[in-house]
C-alpha cells in the first residue's frame, strides 16, 4: 500500500502563500486509498494523522521531500507533483528498518538533472531518524496533461519580464566594453561562477548576440529543455545559462537588429523560468547599440560594470559605453581594468601599459556626477585562457569549488564589493 499526493497536495505550493513548513495553509492530503491527512495546521505536517495510521513514516518522507528543491524550477519537488507515491515496507528480519520506494515523476523523460534531483532523495529518505531505511528510487516522466497544468501554473506567474517587478531583489550586472577583445566575456563567466560558488543562485545572459562566446567558456554543449513553450536555462558549474548559441543554426552570422534584437533579449527574460536568482549577469555586446539601449529600457535595475585593458585606445572607447547612462536609466557600478598586468620572475610587466582603468573611473566619475570606483585589475595570464577554453571558468578547481588562486582571490573581492553596494 502507497501513499500518494492528492492533486491538491502536489500544486498548492505554486498558487497559494508559503506556510511555516514550506507549504500552503488550506486543505491539502496524502491519501493511502481513502485516507487523508489534513494539513490545515502546518506545524508539522502530521497534525491529524490517526494514531493507527501505519504508513506515518510514508507521510513524513514527503514532507522532508518537500524541502528538495528542482534545481531549474527552484522549487520543491513536493509542490511541483513530482513525487507520484511513496512505499515502506518493513525489513522482517531487521527491527526498525524499512525499503522506501520514492516514485518520482520528473517534467521530461532524461532530464539532466535527473541524477542531481534523485541524489537529494536517497539524501533526504537516509537521513530519516527514527528508523533505518533504505531509498529506492523510481524514475518516469510526467503525463503530457500533468505537465501541461504544471507548465500553466507556473507560466501564470511570469505573464511579463520577471525582472523588471517593483521591489525585485535580484541583483543585475550589465558586463559591458567599448570595444572587443578586452576579456569582457571571460570577466563575465568568472564573475558569474564566483558568485555561484558562493552560494549565490547566479544567472548569467549572454546577451552579446552576434559575438556569444558564454557556452563555449561555461563548456555548454545543450540546448535548453523545453516545457510545453517555456524553456529552462542550461546549469553548468552552477550557473543557469542561456544564449542564442545553444540554438541550432546558430553558427551562421546574425543579422538582427532593432526590433528583433530587443525581441531577442525579452525572450530570455520572460519565457525562461529563471527562478528567483540572487544575481542575474548579462554579457554585453561591446559598444553602445541597439542591445545597450533595450537592456536600460527592458531591466530598470540594471547596474553597468565597464570592462575595459590599460591602453588608452581601449580605455578611452571605454568611457564611452558608460556615458550611456546620461541618457538612459542605467547606474555604472564601477570600472574592472582586464589584462593589467603580466607576472614574470616576480616583476609586474605591463605589456599593454597602465592607467587605462583608472582613467575610465576618473572620466566615468566627472561625467556622471558620482563615483564610478575602479573595482579590479586583472593579470593577463595564459592559464586564464587555456582553462577557459576547455569549458571550466578559471577561478574554479575541476571539482567546481573556488581555486586557491590569486585569480580566484580577486573575483572574489570583486563579487564581494558589488554585493555590499547599495543600488
Amino acid at each position: 500500500m502507497a501513499y500518494t499526493p492528492t492533486s491538491q497536495q502536489a500544486t498548492h505550493g505554486i498558487n497559494g502563500a508559503t506556510g511555516t513548513n514550506g507549504t500552503t495553509g488550506g486543505t491539502a492530503g496524502i491519501t493511502s486509498n481513502t485516507v487523508s491527512v489534513d494539513s490545515t495546521d502546518n506545524t508539522d505536517g502530521l497534525a491529524h494523522v490517526p494514531n493507527s495510521q501505519p504508513n506515518a513514516i510514508e507521510i513524513a518522507i514527503y514532507h522532508r521531500l518537500s524541502k528538495v528543491i528542482d534545481p531549474e524550477l527552484g522549487r520543491s519537488i513536493t509542490d511541483l507533483g513530482m513525487i507520484a507515491a511513496i512505499e515502506a515496507t518493513p525489513r522482517d528480519a531487521l527491527p526498525s528498518t524499512y525499503d522506501v520506494i520514492v516514485h518520482v515523476e520528473l517534467t521530461v523523460a532524461g532530464c539532466p538533472l535527473s541524477k542531481t534531483i534523485t541524489n537529494q532523495i536517497n539524501e533526504a529518505v537516509a537521513a530519516y531518524p527514527d528508523a533505518t531505511l533504505i531509498p529506492h528510487i523510481e524514475v518516469s516522466a510526467m503525463s503530457q496533461d500533468k505537465l501541461a497544468n504544471l507548465v500553466a501554473q507556473l507560466k501564470a506567474e511570469r505573464r511579463q519580464n520577471p525582472f523588471a517587478k517593483p521591489g525585485i531583489k535580484t541583483r543585475i550586472f550589465a558586463i559591458a566594453s567599448g570595444k572587443g577583445g578586452v576579456g569582457k566575456s571571460s570577466v563575465t563567466a568568472n564573475l558569474a561562477a564566483t558568485f555561484a560558488a558562493l552560494g549565490y543562485d547566479t544567472a548569467a545572459i549572454d546577451a552579446d548576440i552576434y559575438g556569444f562566446s558564454l557556452p563555449r567558456l561555461f563548456g555548454v554543449h545543450t540546448q535548453p529543455t523545453n516545457l510545453n513553450g517555456m524553456l529552462m536555462p542550461v546549469v553548468s558549474w552552477g550557473v543557469k545559462l542561456m544564449s542564442i548559441g545553444m540554438f541550432a543554426g546558430s553558427e551562421r552570422a546574425i543579422l538582427w537588429r532593432g526590433p528583433r534584437l530587443q525581441r531577442s533579449l525579452e525572450q530570455f527574460l520572460s519565457d525562461v523560468w529563471w527562478g528567483s536568482p540572487d544575481v542575474l549577469l548579462l554579457d554585453m555586446a561591446p559598444g553602445t547599440g541597439d542591445m545597450a539601449i533595450s537592456v536600460a529600457q527592458t531591466l530598470p535595475n540594471v547596474e553597468l560594470v565597464v570592462v575595459t585593458t590599460p591602453q588608452p585606445s581601449a580605455s578611452e572607447i571605454a568611457v564611452r559605453s558608460g556615458l550611456v547612462a546620461l541618457q538612459v536609466p542605467m547606474k555604472v557600478r564601477g570600472v574592472v581594468e582586464n589584462m593589467s598586468y603580466f607576472e614574470h620572475k616576480g616583476e609586474r610587466l605591463e605589456i599593454f601599459g597602465h592607467g587605462g582603468g583608472q582613467r575610465v573611473s576618473e572620466q566615468l566619475t566627472h561625467a556622471l556626477g558620482y563615483d564610478v570606483p575602479l573595482l579590479a585589475q586583472l593579470p593577463l595570464e595564459p592559464e586564464i585562457r587555456e582553462i577557459d577554453d576547455s569549458g571550466r571558468p578559471a577561478v574554479l578547481t575541476p571539482s567546481g569549488e573556488l581555486a586557491d588562486t590569486p585569480l580566484a582571490a580577486q573575483f572574489t573581492t570583486l563579487a564581494q564589493s558589488l554585493m555590499s553596494s547599495t543600488k
